[in-house]
Parts: structure tokens; C-alpha cells; sequence
């Protein structure tokens, strides 16, 4: 059984910016993304989100590297409309994968009384993973939303370019059953109403 979402649970959308939609630089020439549904699944789990009173929580990715469009001083820095943060809102800067490391999100996250977190954003293979995977080892009980989430082709170092479906979806695999439980978008809407016993939590290493 899973029980339903409450005020101990946040949403924590990460990297929503508008930088993610620069292919070029995440896949090179061929650059394409997954998951083109990605943006409308969040805004509405989002509005469910607000709707319920329930505890969002965003992070922001301020890149270190030169080349990057994911930068605070760049327009492609900005959050993709709809997904501004509001008063009350938690919200970190991070300059690296994890949203967990250098920044204060889980000493937010611990002061607001939140221990379960629900989890979309960019990009599945980078920083949602690592975040995912930070959480499940500090003990939040930690739901993946892979609908809520995409990514881009990644290009290996023997040059074979793999598709971005194929890496969100390993991505996904690697993660659900041992840091996290992965949920589609209506189970977790109907998480917000009440308990749902036919659902496995499936979270390992604990």
C-alpha cells in the first residue's frame, strides 16, 4: 500500500528551465528529447499540488560551465512559464547534479516536517537522477514520476548516439525498487485523495 500524499509530502520539480530545450548543446547536432508531454504533466500535477495547500519545493540550476544556457544571467536560465515559484515555495540554487549538495534543500525540507518527496523534472539520466538517488540514501520516502520527467540523446564515448527514450527509460529501471518508487501521473493525482492499496512502495536499500 501507499499511503496518500499530506502535508509531510513535497513536490519537487527540478531544473525546469527554459536552457533544457536547447537541444544542440545537450545531444550535439542530432539533439533531440523524449517525453514532448513532459511540461503539461507537471503543470498539472503542479495545479493539483497547489489546489491540495500541499509543500512544492523547486531547484534551479546556476551551471558552472561556460557553455551552458542554464545560467541565472541568461534568458535560457528562466523557469519555463507556468512553473514560477510562489511565496512559500521552497526554492534552491544548485551548480551541480544533486540538488541535495551545496545548497539547503534538506534542511528546508526537514524544518518544514516534509519526509516523502514526489519528484519530476530535467533531466531523468542527470540531475533528477541524482537527486532521486541522494534522497533515497538520506531516508525520504521518494516517488519518481517518469511522465513528469525527459531527457535528451546522449552521445557515448565510442560515438554511438543513443536515443533519449532508451536513456530515460534505463534511467527509470535503474532507480525504481532501490531509491525510489516510480509512479505514473494519475496514480499520483489519486494519491492526493486517498490511500491506494493497490500500489506497491517498492523503495529499497532501507
Amino acid at each position: 500500500m501507499i499511503r496518500r500524499f499530506g502535508p509531510d509530502t513535497a513536490l519537487l520539480l527540478i531544473d525546469v528551465q527554459q536552457g533544457v530545450n536547447v537541444l544542440d548543446h545537450w545531444g550535439g547536432p542530432t539533439g533531440r528529447r523524449n517525453n514532448p508531454e513532459a511540461e503539461a504533466n507537471m503543470a498539472t500535477v503542479l495545479a493539483d499540488w497547489r489546489a491540495a495547500g500541499l509543500p512544492v519545493a523547486f531547484t534551479r540550476h546556476n551551471s558552472r560551465e561556460a557553455a551552458s544556457p542554464l545560467k541565472f544571467r541568461l534568458p535560457t536560465g528562466d523557469q519555463i512559464p507556468g512553473f514560477e515559484v510562489a511565496d512559500g515555495d521552497i526554492c534552491v540554487s544548485k551548480d551541480v547534479n544533486s540538488g541535495f549538495v551545496g545548497t539547503s534543500l534538506e534542511v528546508e525540507l526537514r524544518r518544514a516536517g516534509i519526509g516523502r518527496l514526489v519528484v519530476g523534472g530535467f533531466f531523468t539520466n542527470m540531475c533528477v537522477e541524482t537527486t532521486v538517488r541522494m534522497a533515497g540514501n538520506l531516508g525520504f520516502d521518494t516517488y519518481l514520476v517518469p511522465d513528469c520527467c525527459a531527457t535528451t540523446n546522449r552521445i557515448g564515448p565510442d560515438g554511438i548516439d543513443h536515443d533519449p527514450e532508451l536513456v530515460h527509460r534505463m534511467t527509470v529501471a535503474n532507480l525504481h525498487g532501490e531509491f525510489c518508487t516510480a509512479l505514473d501521473v494519475d496514480d499520483v493525482r489519486k494519491l492526493l485523495v486517498a490511500d491506494r492499496a493497490d500500489l506497491d512502495r517498492v523503495q529499497g536499500n532501507e
